[in-house]
């Protein structure tokens, strides 16, 4: 059986990075090792481009080549001349009898030379000697003229490529490899922490905040990720559970009242009550599902403006005095001054509503007190206070989790999502503030809790 080597995140991210960066700068360095040769060659055809003008203007005057060349110094040393007739047919080479020579038509060269005017060719032998040229031709009225310097030293030195840049770029690759590979561990240790907590939520296991992540950027927002996909895990999770009861007792009475056994009146509208309160029960959840993922995923797009405290909490002073006296609860004021905060109206609104909402159902008191503690910094302080029956100490920690309840059966049975408490902290953190709850000497809960000036 094959031995099949595992590689971690880390170590398939850093191979990946790479293979494509090195495939990069080694195509960057073959296509500027040949870029560079072909800018020097055409240099250097520049140059014998001139000689070759040069030439074919003393030959329209002077038609012994042999004569001229011999009376005048070459360009280069080694320089070979050929003259070649628009047909191909070379009249004149400097180094071979023309008459032993095929026709150089087809020549590379002399091909771009016919087309275009002018022409060269890097490197090839030649036919007839053997060694090795670079050519370079030019088209005159009645003929071609054709030098070609052999590849020696001094060429080759000439058409290098220049190793020093390319080396250059070779180590500079090496060193930014290597800072690859501790980027590519940072990165890989911090994916392969998110696959492990993603895979903790999906086993249903709680997040632990002492497992944090490096007090760094990435570290932040890699522990903000798994927080949130967690929370988000957890809300999924606790909302299947919840919508299970109402939807299975809405099914019941339904399937009760279609059944076509023979129900009295008061039993009908007894199944339609259930099913009508159920529904209600759904609406709300999905009420305070849908303001807690507002909250937490589009708080950039939720409005803002000056709200006045003292309005919201005279319209809930109202309705309490509507509601019938087993069920009503006296809201006192202590207010120094007017609070104006600036927030969203629904979201403020739902803080005092859903802790109101939450004293009438569960405290079992008669009094709401809500007092400005303070007032300094552009920040005021403000606390909620019942004179009910509080909560035991070890439970207060778990008060603002989502779909948590003292009572189970007691809590749906008022009605309650199990959310309520838990909206009053996202819409206080929201606005930048803190929230804390503590049982009060007397009996009843106080939430203290702080909201910015407007």
């Amino acid at each position: 059986m094959a031995l099949r080597i595992k590689f971690s995140y880390h170590q398939r991210l850093f191979l990946l990075l790479l293979v494509f960066s090195w495939t990069m700068i080694l195509c960057f360095v073959v296509f500027q090792y040949y870029r560079e040769k072909e800018c020097k060659s055409e240099v250097l055809n520049a140059q014998l481009q001139i000689y070759n003008n040069h030439l074919l203007k003393a030959f329209e005057t002077d038609a012994d080549y042999a004569h001229y060349l011999k009376t005048h110094e070459p360009l280069l040393e080694d320089l070979r001349i050929t003259i070649i007739n628009l047909e191909g047919k070379v009249i004149y080479d400097d180094i071979l009898p023309s008459g032993s020579m095929d026709n150089h038509k087809t020549r590379p060269e002399i091909a771009q030379a016919l087309r275009k005017g002018s022409g060269y060719h890097i490197s090839r032998h030649s036919a007839s000697d053997g060694r090795l040229y670079f050519y370079s031709a030019t088209k005159g009225k009645h003929i071609i003229l054709r030098s070609a310097i052999p590849y020696s030293a001094s060429l080759h030195e000439l058409l290098k490529a220049d190793w020093a840049f390319l080396w250059a770029i070779f180590m500079f690759s090496i060193v930014m490899s290597v800072l690859a590979y501790f980027a590519t561990r940072r990165i890989g240790r911090t994916i392969e922490r998110l696959n492990l907590f993603a895979a903790r939520a999906e086993q249903g296991q709680s997040f632990d905040e002492n497992e944090s992540f490096p007090h760094d950027e990435l570290g932040s927002i890699s522990e903000h990720i798994v927080k949130l996909y967690y929370h988000k895990r957890q809300l999924t999770n606790n909302l299947n559970h919840e919508l299970k009861t109402p939807v299975a007792s809405i099914q019941v009475c339904l399937e009760t009242l279609l059944s076509g056994m023979k129900l009295s009146d008061e039993k009908r509208q007894e199944l339609l009550g259930r099913c009508y309160a159920n529904t209600e029960r759904l609406r709300h959840l999905l009420a305070d599902v849908s303001l807690i993922t507002r909250m937490e995923d589009g708080s950039q797009l939720i409005a803002c403006e000056q709200v006045v405290i003292d309005d919201i909490l005279c319209e809930i002073a109202d309705e309490l005095e509507e509601l019938p006296d087993d069920k009503r609860m006296t809201l006192h004021l202590d207010l120094a001054e007017p609070i104006i905060v600036h927030g969203n109206l629904a979201l403020l609104s739902s803080i005092f509503r859903n802790l109101t909402e939450n004293a009438l159902a569960y405290s079992g008191g008669k009094n709401i007190y809500i007092t400005l503690l303070s007032h300094e910094q552009g920040c005021y302080r403000i606390s909620f206070e019942d004179d009910g029956c509080g909560v035991e100490e070890g439970k207060l920690s778990r008060l603002f989790e989502r779909f948590y309840r003292l009572d189970k059966g007691r809590s749906r049975q008022k009605g309650g999502t199990g959310l309520g408490l838990s909206i009053v902290k996202h819409a206080v953190l929201f606005h930048g503030g803190t929230i804390s709850v503590s049982n009060r000497p007397k009996g009843g809960l106080c939430f203290v809790f702080t909201l910015p000036e407007g």
